[in-house]
C-alpha cells in the first residue's frame, strides 16, 4: 500500500474496532462481562471502570458476579449499575453483587437487531467519511506534485480499502444479528 494512504487505513481500522468493542457491549441474552465496560464507579473521587474495583466473573451462563476488593464499593457499583443503561436489578448479599441476565423474548431481541444494524451503518458512514477525507487530499496533491495517473490510482487504492473495510462492517454486523437472534 502506498504510504500516503497509511493513514487513512489507520483511520479505518480504528472505526471499525470501535464498532467491534461497541457490539462487544451489546448483550444477547448470555452473561458477558464486556456489558460493564461502559460503567464506572465513585471510587475516592475518580471515575473508574468496575474491572478495576473488583472481580467480574461469570459463574453461569446468564449471571455475572462482582466481587469488589472494598466492601464499601458494593453501594457504589451498585448505584453505577441502577443508573446505567442495562435494564438490570443487581442483588447484593453484602459481599457480591450478582447481574441474573433474563431470556431475552423476540420483541427484544428484534430491537436489538435494530441498534446492531443502526451502528453498523454508522460505522460504514465513518469508513465513507474517511475516504472523502483522503480523496480531498489526493486532489490537493494533484494541483501540486503528482500525476493524475498516479491520483487515479491512489484513488482506486483507497476505494478498495473503503471496499473491503465495507465488507468486514457488513459481516460482523450479520454475526451479531445472528447471535442475537439465536434463542
Amino acid at each position: 500500500m502506498d504510504a500516503r494512504l497509511q493513514q487513512y487505513d489507520d483511520k479505518m481500522k480504528k472505526a471499525f474496532e470501535y464498532l467491534e468493542a461497541d457490539y462487544a457491549a451489546i448483550r444477547a441474552g448470555r452473561a458477558n462481562p464486556h456489558v460493564l465496560d461502559k460503567l464506572r464507579v465513585d471510587y475516592y473521587g475518580t471515575p473508574t471502570p468496575i474491572q478495576q474495583v473488583g472481580n467480574v466473573t461469570i459463574p453461569e451462563a446468564r449471571i455475572i458476579q462482582i466481587a469488589p476488593w472494598e466492601k464499601s464499593l458494593l453501594k457504589e457499583i451498585e448505584k453505577a449499575i441502577l443508573t446505567s443503561d442495562l435494564g438490570i436489578n443487581p442483588s447484593n448479599d453484602g459481599s457480591v453483587i450478582r447481574l441474573v441476565f433474563p431470556e431475552l423474548n423476540e420483541e427484544r431481541r428484534k430491537d436489538l437487531v435494530k441498534e446492531v444494524k443502526k451502528k453498523g451503518e454508522d460505522g460504514k458512514v465513518a469508513i465513507r467519511n474517511i475516504r472523502r477525507d483522503g480523496n480531498d487530499a489526493l486532489k490537493k496533491l494533484g494541483k501540486t506534485e503528482v500525476s493524475e495517473d498516479e491520483i487515479k490510482m491512489l484513488e482506486e487504492q483507497l476505494q478498495k480499502l473503503t471496499d473491503k473495510y465495507i465488507k468486514d462492517i457488513d459481516a460482523l454486523m450479520e454475526a451479531k444479528s445472528k447471535e442475537i437472534m439465536t434463542v
